[in-house]
């Protein structure tokens, strides 16, 4: 990866400047920061510094190739270090070629015209003086994600030029939010840049605003020191963030927290020496090489998911149906309108659902337009292209139709008997299931090879995951349509086979049937809520059961209990649940505190187990399951189920995903007698 250096003109003065341009060597790939980088970066500003001495240049500028600053470290090659000695020297070696930035005899400019993730923020971070492309997207410091800290420099250079709060935003709510990250108007608006640029003359503009800045024309404003109070408001704030994403169960966030409350009375070189130290105890932890293993497989499945078939063309698509506009059916239909670009027909039982479901697909695209996320013209053809009708013939133009009515066999199977014959011989027909057989629904159609599962999570905007569920009649361009439209739809798909529950919903309620029949035994609500905090969920179980639905929960309970009774039950309680409408059972936020509905819902009497018991029976219970699902063939490969937990239902990645978080804890081997 090589670094250009060459010298360029300040437009009006007052001189010429050493430019540095970070080249990836290819196409489609971001410039990276591994030891060979680094060193490259620094050959390069021994150029640039001779430059200065010997020709007089009055600044060093970085930038990148179009569209992408830098990526931040190599994580190929970060998990290909075992060793505390190689650790701690990535964390110098960093530490010390970002840092002549800073120490420059002349003052130096980063031109961030893309992508400046981790370490490559933290590159910009070292210089005097930022500018930020107001395209660029996926600016942030995301190593707590990942099980890491910000280890060169970022967690000293942000507070004291954005603030605290701006610090813990970034590395931690961000971070722990699925790695969020930040646009240019926003890392402007923090204060982490200098000024936004528009792209189409971005270079041209940031030597015209470093020529003013030299000149003394601009003079960038830097805040003074943060008040004590506003630091403890922050570091109060992260670690209640933290608590709530991960539990205490991953050292990294906390690390992070660590280090920023030592950047306010820490000098800059003991600060760094912090953060060396800190880096040399992650980079070898068991944390961080399974969150890599995790985030290179979720990586690698989006660009090419397992399972799709090979050599077959997916059916073109012009038009999407939905069958069904409540709530789900219109979260499908806003997704296919906004990714597809097409138009989109709901349909429903009697006009006044299909006139609900089409004004919630519009007032979606209303808060698309208000996030920025469309234009108003684009917002104004996908208001147009969303209809309804209760006729199904209405439907017989489209090429996909997707099924998302009631959860019920016979329902959904008289809907396919009606929709089959006003359909194209062409069109491909996908149900949205959480946990019936797609091949009974199969049997009633004339045509059963074009049907297939396509099963969304919920809520369907943010998660990633779709299972697409093969019958044993499915044939490929079906498989290949519902592969492609998922593509386009930009979800991961995994292949399943038909099975009861599939892959999500089988494992996710065999942890539910543990924690269930705890409290049906009397352990009090709070200990079980608890009592998996180890797994880093994102939920507790029984807010998780109060998104997802008590009724929907009963369904799939229903649903396993009847096709695998000596696993699975319905808990005493979840019937009661739905009858009593769903209250919750626990307090919304903050400490899992039950609620009065909670003493009508929860009547059982007695000693249940232990939260440690509990979580013992849910991680065997968990190998269990996982080790039946492969050995049923309901999935490939034990990747298969970590991409399926990890975006289906937000298993972190500092976990590895589930089969690695089950080969740590020893319950692989308790179970099954080996490791996943």
């Amino acid at each position: 990866m090589p670094v250009h250096v060459r010298t360029v003109d300040l437009p009006g003065g007052p001189g010429r400047a050493a430019l540095l341009t970070l080249d990836p060597g290819h196409p489609r790939r971001p410039f990276v920061l591994g030891p060979d980088p680094l060193r490259e970066l620094d050959s390069a500003l021994d150029q640039a510094e001779r430059l200065v001495t010997e020709e007089g240049l009055v600044a060093i500028a970085v930038t990148g190739v179009p569209g992408a600053f830098c990526a931040g470290a190599d994580l190929k090659q970060v998990a290909s270090v075992t060793t505390r000695e190689q650790s701690r020297g990535v964390a110098e070696l960093g530490h010390a070629v970002l840092g002549r930035f800073a120490d420059a005899a002349v003052p130096t400019f980063a031109f961030v015209n893309g992508t400046a993730l981790g370490g490559g923020l933290e590159l910009a971070l070292h210089c005097s003086y930022r500018t930020v492309s107001t395209a660029a997207r996926g600016l942030g410091l995301p190593e707590a994600y990942l099980g890491l800290v910000p280890g060169w420099g970022g967690t000293w250079l942000l507070p004291h030029l954005a603030g605290p709060e701006v610090a813990v935003r970034v590395t931690i709510e961000n971070a722990l939010a699925n790695n969020k990250t930040l646009d240019g108007p926003q890392t402007l608006a923090a204060g982490i840049a200098d000024v936004a640029l528009e792209p189409a003359d971005f270079l041209v503009e940031s030597l015209r605003w470093t020529g003013s800045v030299l000149r003394g024309e601009v003079t960038p404003e830097r805040r003074g020191p943060a008040p004590a109070d506003e630091w403890e408001a922050a570091l109060t704030r992260g670690r209640s963030v933290a608590d709530t994403r991960v539990h205490g169960a991953a050292p990294a966030p906390y690390r992070v927290l660590d280090l920023l409350e030592a950047a306010r009375v820490n000098s800059r070189d003991a600060h760094f020496a912090a953060e060396d130290d800190a880096l040399t105890d992650l980079v070898v932890s068991e944390e961080l090489h399974a969150g890599l293993y995790a985030f290179d497989l979720v990586q690698r499945y989006a660009r090419r998911p397992v399972g799709a078939p090979e050599g077959v063309e997916p059916r073109r698509v012009t038009a999407v149906g939905v069958v069904g506009a409540g709530l789900m059916a219109s979260q499908l239909a806003l997704l296919f309108l906004h990714r597809l670009k097409v138009p989109v027909v709901l349909t429903d039982l009697d006009a006044d659902r299909v006139e609900a479901g089409v004004e919630r697909v519009r007032s979606g695209v209303e808060d698309l337009l208000r996030k920025g996320r469309l234009d108003p013209d684009t917002a104004n053809r996908l208001r147009a292209n969303v209809s309804g009708t209760v006729d199904k013939a209405g439907l017989a133009h489209c090429d996909v139709v997707v099924e998302a009515v009631f959860e019920e066999l016979s329902v959904k199977q008289q809907v396919l008997r009606e929709l089959e014959p006003v359909l194209s011989p062409e069109a491909v027909i996908l149900t949205n299931t959480s946990s019936l057989s797609v091949t009974e629904m199969a049997s009633v159609l004339q045509h059963p090879e074009r049907f297939a599962g396509f099963h969304f999570f919920n809520p369907v905007a943010v998660l990633p995951l779709v299972e697409v569920v093969r019958t044993g009649r499915t044939d490929d361009p079906t498989l290949a349509t519902a592969f492609a439209v998922g593509a386009r739809l930009k979800k991961t798909c995994v292949l399943v086979r038909d099975a009861p529950a599939f892959v999500v919903n089988r494992i996710s309620t065999r942890l539910f049937d543990v924690v269930a029949r705890a409290v049906d035994a009397g352990t009090p609500l709070p200990v079980v809520e608890r009592s998996v905090d180890a797994l880093g969920l994102p939920m507790t179980p029984f807010r998780l059961a109060k998104f997802v639905g008590p009724a929907v929960m009963l369904h799939v309970h229903e649903t396993l209990a009847a096709a695998f009774p000596e696993r699975y039950r319905v808990p005493d309680f979840l019937p009661r649940w739905v009858e009593a409408g769903s209250p919750d059972l626990v307090a919304p936020k903050g400490d899992p505190v039950p609620t009065d509905a909670a003493a009508e819902v929860l009547t059982a009497t007695g000693t249940g187990p232990d939260g440690a018991e509990i979580l013992r029976q849910v991680q065997d219970a968990l190998a269990d399951e996982v080790a039946r699902v492969l050995e049923e063939g309901v999935v490939a490969t034990a990747a298969d189920v970590d991409v399926c937990m990890i975006l289906g239902t937000g298993h972190p990645l500092f976990t590895g995903g589930l089969t690695p978080y089950l080969n740590r804890t020893g319950a692989a081997e308790r179970v099954i007698g080996h490791r996943f």
